[in-house]
């Protein structure tokens, strides 16, 4: 009888001593006003410029956590700090039960909310686990093979918008991965190191700047969009900058992983970073009773999807990996490829067929997911030592993406977040007839950037040619106060082989005579002249 006392004695000691994971909410924000009128405190110029261009207003989200309710929360009896966020107003904390739960005595706590489901007031049940491994930097294999890297930008007509000169340059992008070592020595980022576009980056799990550690998933990661090996290996946003976060623990799987990630988000907003990459995905975690459920995917539920719809809220556009769950128990995206706003990526093979490993859709609340494809198998990318070699997974598919995102908006800097992701999803080649694993099919960047010429962008410039790439017609928009001029059309070498005056009453010239190619145009109008390239599918 003792001895079975004493196991109930050892089990009740054990569960009031085990630590937990949880978040705690903080009520209000003091001295807002102070931040308002002082906004530099809290972002960066170059972050309020952002904003402004998309008429993005500060609000509270913006105002950092009260100071003394860190202070107070780090002072409490076994209560360890793992990541905050402004955003959210909350903390990630571990303690046990108990500690944890005694948080709520302070005045300024709103409310806590357990990893562990089951230990909530709301009698959530935990999600059950599922018999798979887990795979959190989505990727599946790497297989070392020298190619080249066309194949994977041109499915996208990504080329057609670097012929233009528009690769990335003056755009942001940051990269939440698991670590970066070698792009501060391999031959494929040397490019990037010596037109300073790293700028700068953080280590969020061991709190330090050594970004150049970690997994090398990260590595290849930022190859897909910076990487450059003249004949071997071009990213889709070359002439891009970026800031490199480490916020995955390659160790372990736990929901503090979520947390960091949000943490390294409002870093990038307050830096002014553009485009957010994340190629990482959670759904099952080391400890069962955290997993999220499928019921979980409805873009509002997971600390992370909500920090990710903040971060396009403030002004970016997220793109994150759909995972590689497509051939288990359970296919579907994991977080944050749940967001209402966040560019979800799916993997297609090299032939456009969908990847049999790439995660599927809907969301839980019914909503058409991944939302855009790209090549995710084969795809050329750089290891650590600068060897090019081939990597499968949508943790490629989604930096691919990602770049050409940095391009279009390049090309586009006065459109919003909003008006750049809906170019980008209705040029899809599904766009209307979506599907569970395709989507809303692969898009059509040179069809995304001629859909985004619209009246108001020619009101900015006297003379603007569309579209361009082009078929076999395209049409001269003139300023109101110009009557029209001389259309000439060039070979690279200089060679005029076409003439024609332009009217507002003759705007369209035809060009099916031209063979597919790169020329030059020039434009004579009111003592100006206008030249750019022109290029004919």
């Amino acid at each position: 009888m003792k001895k079975k006392y004493l196991l109930v004695l050892l089990l009740v000691s054990i569960s009031a001593f085990s630590q937990e994971d949880a978040w705690v909410y903080f009520k209000v924000k003091n001295n807002s006003q102070s931040y308002f009128d002082s906004p530099l405190q809290m972002l960066t110029q170059r972050a309020l410029d952002r904003r402004t261009k998309q008429n993005i207003a500060l609000d509270s989200k913006d105002i950092p956590i009260d100071p003394s309710y860190i202070s107070q929360v780090k002072a409490a009896p076994g209560i360890t700090i793992m990541a905050k966020s402004k955003w959210l107003n909350a903390l990630h904390i571990r303690g046990t039960q108990a500690n944890i739960n005694s948080l709520k005595l302070f005045s300024f706590v709103d409310k806590v909310d357990f990893a562990n489901k089951s230990l909530n007031q709301s009698g959530k049940k935990a999600s059950t686990a599922k018999m798979k491994a887990v795979n959190k930097v989505l990727e599946t294999q790497v297989n070392f093979a020298y190619g080249s890297s066309a194949n994977q930008i041109k499915m996208l007509n990504g080329d057609l918008l670097h012929q233009q000169d528009y690769t990335g340059s003056g755009k942001i992008i940051a990269v939440m991965d698991a670590g970066f070592p070698g792009v501060d020595t391999a031959q494929p980022f040397q490019r990037l190191r010596t037109k300073n576009q790293i700028l700068g980056g953080f280590n969020f799990v061991n709190r330090n700047a050594n970004f150049y550690t970690g997994a090398s998933h990260g590595t290849m990661v930022l190859s897909c969009m910076g990487g450059y090996k003249d004949g071997e290996l071009v990213g889709t946003a070359p002439d891009a900058s970026y800031y490199l976060f480490i916020t995955e623990n390659d160790a372990s799987e736990n929901p503090v992983e979520e947390s960091l990630w949000v943490e390294a988000a409002e870093k990038a907003d307050s830096l002014g970073v553009d485009v957010i990459n994340s190629s990482l995905g959670y759904f099952d975690y080391d400890n069962t009773s955290y997993s999220h459920s499928y019921a979980d995917m409805d873009g509002k539920t997971a600390f992370m999807t909500r920090g990710a719809e903040i971060a396009f809220s403030r002004g970016m556009i997220v793109v994150s990996s759909a995972g590689n769950e497509g051939n288990t128990v359970e296919p579907h995206i994991g977080v944050p490829a749940d967001g209402i706003s966040v560019l979800t990526v799916g993997a297609v093979t090299s032939t456009k067929t969908v990847a049999g490993f790439s995660s599927i859709g809907p969301s839980f609340d019914g909503r058409v997911k991944p939302d855009v494809m790209a090549q995710g198998q084969a795809d050329v990318v750089s290891d650590p030592s600068g060897n090019i070699t081939t990597a499968n997974g949508t943790s490629f598919s989604s930096p691919i993406m990602a770049g050409m995102v940095a391009c279009l908006w390049q090309a586009y800097p006065n459109k919003t977040n909003k008006q750049i992701r809906d170019l980008i999803v209705k040029s899809a080649d599904r766009y209307l007839v979506p599907t569970t694993q395709y989507g809303y099919g692969i898009p059509n960047f040179s069809l995304a950037l001629s859909n985004g010429l619209g009246v108001h962008d020619f009101s900015k410039t006297d003379v603007f040619l569309y579209p361009n790439p082009v078929n076999d017609f395209s049409t001269v928009s003139f300023s109101e106060n110009l009557d029209g001029g001389v259309f000439q059309i060039y070979t690279m070498l200089g060679q005029k082989i076409m003439e024609q005056t332009i009217t507002n009453d003759s705007p369209t010239i035809s060009l099916k005579a031209l063979q597919s190619g790169v020329y030059v145009y020039k434009m004579d109008y009111n003592g100006k002249t206008k030249t750019g390239k022109l290029i004919k599918q």
